[in-house]
Parts: structure tokens; C-alpha cells; sequence
């Protein structure tokens, strides 16, 4: 971990980044980035391996008011500026144009937390830890009533009480969890789906889009 008094701007072209700041943890795909405010303390570590970059800003011109971490994206632009910055040394008149011009097409994206709280009592914990170590788990909320000799309204009220969530909710977030690690190891799509559960593939994506807000595909762009 550390931290510097310069905004940091982030961006990947091939490779997967997983960045820790401001008590959170950010997925970085390629083609994406993250906006890190100075005196922010972060670290990072690659996924997987590809192309990326790191452009730092001078604080006296940045007109990005960002107190927290920001994931961006941008079009076609946005990359061959961002290329620019990286790759040469430009006039401090190009480059000063060049980041403003940056920090016009930079665009926010909301923050998707894949987060998963687990339950203290232990009638549902050791179901919350069963499905994390097997997401693809098939049994329903009934299956485990059986199995843990609780009544199955006794189990659906523990769940929303200790974690916020329906036991149906609870376990998407476990399985999408699980399969952005197996999609950034290069995984393929069809794959994933049935390694965490899911029978047909298109359900699949939409669970993975109601959660992230992306499609699967988007963690496989640095295949190859």
C-alpha cells in the first residue's frame, strides 16, 4: 500500500487489475480504468497479464474534483489521447491540451460491489460457507432446510436478517463473484456458467449484467 499527493489515472488495454483503495477492492478490465485522487492509499496486482498504463497528473490542472476511487470508460478518443500521454514526452503546451481534452471524455462509472456478507448463526452458515466453497450447488432453500433440520421460514427470515439478502439473491452474488475470477483466468464463457451453476448459459449473462452491469465477454477481452 501507498499513496502520493498526484491524481493517478489507471487504464488497461489487454490486462486484468485488481486495485485495493479506499477499503474497497476495484476489478479493472481491459479496457477500462480507474481514477485514484491523490493522497488515496491503494495497491495493486495484475490478474491478468497484458498492456496497461498509469498516466500521473499534475494537482494545479486537473479540473477532476473526485474524492474517491472512480472506475471510467471512454471511446476510441479517449484511448489514442490516453496513448499519447503514455508513449511520448509531448510539449508542455500538446500536452497540457491533450489532458484536457482527457479529462473531458473521462466518464464515470457507477461502482458495482460483488460483495458478499456472510451469516453468523450457524444454521445458515454452514450453508453460506458450503455454497462458497461449491457455488454450483444446486440445492434449494428447502433441500437445506432438510439438511439442517430448520424449518424453511426459519432459514428464509435468517438469511435476510444476517446478510440483507433472499437465499436466491445471496447465491448469485457468490456464484458472479466466483466467475469473474474463473473469466479473468481466461475461462470461457459457456464454462463459467456451468462451473457456477447455471444450466444455460444465456441466464447466466443476465445474472452477470444485473450484478456488474457488464457482460462476461468484457473480462475476456485480454484473451490472447
Amino acid at each position: 500500500m501507498h499513496t502520493h499527493p498526484e491524481p493517478k489515472l489507471l487504464w488497461t488495454w489487454t490486462a486484468t487489475a485488481l486495485i485495493t483503495a479506499a477499503d474497497r477492492e476495484w476489478l479493472i478490465p481491459p479496457g477500462h480504468g480507474l481514477w485514484v485522487p491523490g493522497g488515496i492509499e491503494h495497491s495493486g496486482t495484475l490478474l491478468r497479464p497484458g498492456e496497461g498504463t498509469m498516466i500521473t497528473v499534475d494537482p494545479d490542472r486537473c479540473p477532476i474534483t473526485w474524492s474517491r476511487p472512480t472506475g471510467v470508460s471512454g471511446g476510441t478518443l479517449l484511448r489514442e489521447l490516453i496513448t499519447f500521454l503514455h508513449s511520448v514526452d509531448p510539449e508542455p503546451d500538446q500536452r497540457k491540451h491533450a489532458e484536457a481534452l482527457m479529462f473531458g471524455l473521462l466518464t464515470p462509472l457507477p461502482p458495482h460491489d460483488i460483495h458478499v456478507t456472510m451469516p453468523t448463526d450457524p444454521r445458515v452458515r454452514v450453508i453460506a460457507e458450503q455454497l462458497v466453497a461449491d457455488p454450483a450447488d444446486p440445492r434449494e432453500l428447502t433441500a437445506w432446510a432438510d439438511f439442517t433440520h430448520t424449518g424453511l421460514r426459519t432459514l428464509s427470515r435468517l438469511f435476510q436478517t444476517e446478510t440483507g439478502l433472499s437465499f436466491t439473491h445471496w447465491r448469485t452474488q457468490v456464484r458472479i463473484r466466483a466467475s469473474v475470477q474463473l473469466l479473468v483466468a481466461g475461462t470461457s464463457v459457456d464454462a463459467v456458467a456451468r462451473q457456477v451453476g447455471y444450466r444455460r448459459t444465456s441466464a447466466f449473462i443476465v445474472a452477470f449484467r444485473r450484478v456488474t452491469g457488464q457482460t462476461p465477454g468484457t473480462y475476456l477481452r485480454g484473451q490472447g
